[in-house]
């Protein structure tokens, strides 16, 4: 009786074990793709890395002018004092 519980314990462990063998799923096998794709189809131009040439379209002093106007866009300036004059009678 002692051995037949002993041969029937290891046919257990092994069907266990041979679970845990198997095939990746569906899912593992695939895992990651869809975030590899949405990167790839948010990219404008995927060969731009290739392209060596110097970016040209604006000169230095207007991108200069235009990045220190965004810097002063979040300076906070002192709020203007507002005076009303209410003139009765004459």
């Amino acid at each position: 009786m002692k051995k037949y519980r002993f041969l029937i314990g290891i046919m257990v462990a092994l069907l266990f074990t041979a679970g845990c063998a198997t095939q990746p799923s569906r899912v593992a096998a695939d895992y990651g793709v869809s975030h590899q794709l949405q990167i790839y189809n948010q990219t404008l131009n995927p060969d731009a890395e290739k392209n060596l040439a110097p970016v040209v379209g604006m000169s230095g002093k207007a991108a200069q002018n235009a990045e220190e106007k965004y810097q002063r866009g979040f300076e906070k300036t002192a709020p203007t004092a507002t005076s009303y004059q209410f003139n009765i009678g004459k």
